[in-house]
């Protein structure tokens, strides 16, 4: 269970830096005043990653229940110590959760381009921060999972 708990976070990762080389355009500016470059650099790569790339961007989907039902495996399977699996665990859950209630939807809103420039720019600055959190969450994650039992 442990290598595909590894596996599937370390896809998380790899997707959570491609999305964070398009993020940091963001930073450096006021969360109201994005450049029309960034702000369209950044919205059409969202626009590609979250609507135009289906069924491929299923894959990260996919890829989020592997790895939790993995963890949940690890827990069942008694493969690591208690606090290292519920910690992974919940980890992946939150960063899951936040992805889907907020991230997600707001990549997807940034990528139609449907709002004024103020808006958009709040939007870029909110999926930054949202990706630095689930990075953190799942590079914690694999340091938690890597080292033996």
């Amino acid at each position: 269970m442990r290598a595909i708990a590894c596996s599937g976070a370390g896809f998380l990762l790899a997707v959570l830096w491609f999305d964070l080389m398009f993020d940091v355009q963001a930073r450096g500016h006021p969360e109201r005043d994005l450049p029309s470059e960034v702000r369209e650099s950044i919205s059409a790569y969202y626009a590609r990653v979250t609507t135009t790339a289906r069924p491929m961007n299923r894959l990260v989907v996919l890829a989020m229940l592997v790895t939790i039902g993995a963890l949940v495996g690890e827990l069942v399977r008694n493969d690591l110590p208690t606090w290292r699996a519920l910690l992974s665990l919940a980890l992946v859950v939150g960063a899951v959760v936040l992805a889907a209630r907020r991230t997600v939807p707001n990549a997807v809103r940034l990528g139609s381009r449907a709002d004024d420039v103020a808006q958009q720019s709040r939007l870029a600055h909110m999926i930054l921060r949202d990706h630095v959190v689930c990075i953190g969450a799942i590079a914690t994650v694999l340091l938690l999972q890597l080292p033996p039992a």
